[in-house]
């Protein structure tokens, strides 16, 4: 059974807490499917962490459902969310909708996520049946905005962060992303909310933390604060490479056990 919004509403009320990371290809959601973890996200952060983009704004909606497309066709039981692009719904209510629609119809994905402030938009998506897992606090889209990759919500900026929140719940999101704040207003937000809070920088306090897979498994020469490196695998790739060389330098790959009689 694929996991659905319920699920995740019931958890919260339960008070289980629950992991999701980004995906963004067919091999790597297979493993996180079958290692347990009840939420996928297709994020934009796919351009800094596949497609050697300088940030998330250069990323396409056909980028999108080309990595949301591979990720669908790896999972049985986790949700899919996919992310909604740079000016893929800033433009128009029209453009949102279309383009979430597309992320649904055409990428597999169970439902979609949004950066800032779309209360309208969120509802208007809801309204016709597509799921939206809301995100707020440091924005990546609006990096320029901001002024580079800052924490956000800090003094009197926390009461506006707080305001967004609620009202993108009562807008209908299904679970909300906190990202880069300060860890009591995370934990004041998950608290006052009846949906998932989903932290990634935001504390201890969320209902679930999110992490990008390229920082989990040391893929990125440098990790963010907030971020944990499980495994080192970008020396582990860099070892076996430099190993393979060796063998084929030497003329001992392929050997008997590698050829075909």
């Amino acid at each position: 059974m694929t996991v659905t919004i319920h699920d995740l509403r019931s958890w919260k009320s339960e008070g289980r807490r629950w992991a999701m990371l980004t995906a963004y290809d067919f091999p790597t959601a297979q493993i996180l499917d079958r290692a347990g973890i009840p939420v996928l996200l297709v994020g934009d952060s796919v351009g800094r962490n596949v497609l050697g983009y300088a940030n998330e704004l250069p990323v396409t909606m056909e980028e999108m459902l080309h990595h949301t497309r591979a990720v669908a066709r790896g999972v049985e039981h986790a949700m899919v969310v996919g992310d909604m692009p740079f000016m893929s719904f800033q433009a128009s209510i029209e453009d949102g909708v279309r383009n979430a629609g597309r992320l649904v119809k055409e990428g597999g994905a169970h439902a979609v996520k949004l950066e800032g402030a779309q209360f309208d938009l969120v509802h208007r998506l809801v309204d016709i049946g597509i799921p939206v897992m809301a995100h707020i606090g440091l924005t990546p889209q609006s990096v320029y905005g901001l002024g580079g990759y800052r924490v956000q919500g800090r003094g009197e900026a926390a009461a506006k962060v707080l305001d967004q929140a609620h009202s993108l719940e009562k807008s209908g999101a299904f679970s909300i992303v906190l990202e880069a704040m300060p860890a009591d207003l995370g934990a004041e937000i998950a608290k006052e909310l009846q949906i998932p809070t989903i932290g990634i920088g935001a504390g201890s306090g969320t209902d679930a933390q999110v992490l990008v897979i390229n920082d989990l498994l040391g893929l990125n020469e440098k990790v963010p604060k907030f971020a944990k490196q499980y495994v080192d695998l970008r020396q582990t790739i860099a070892t076996a490479a430099e190993a393979f060389v060796a063998d084929v330098e030497a003329g001992t790959f392929p050997d008997e056990e590698h050829v075909y009689s």
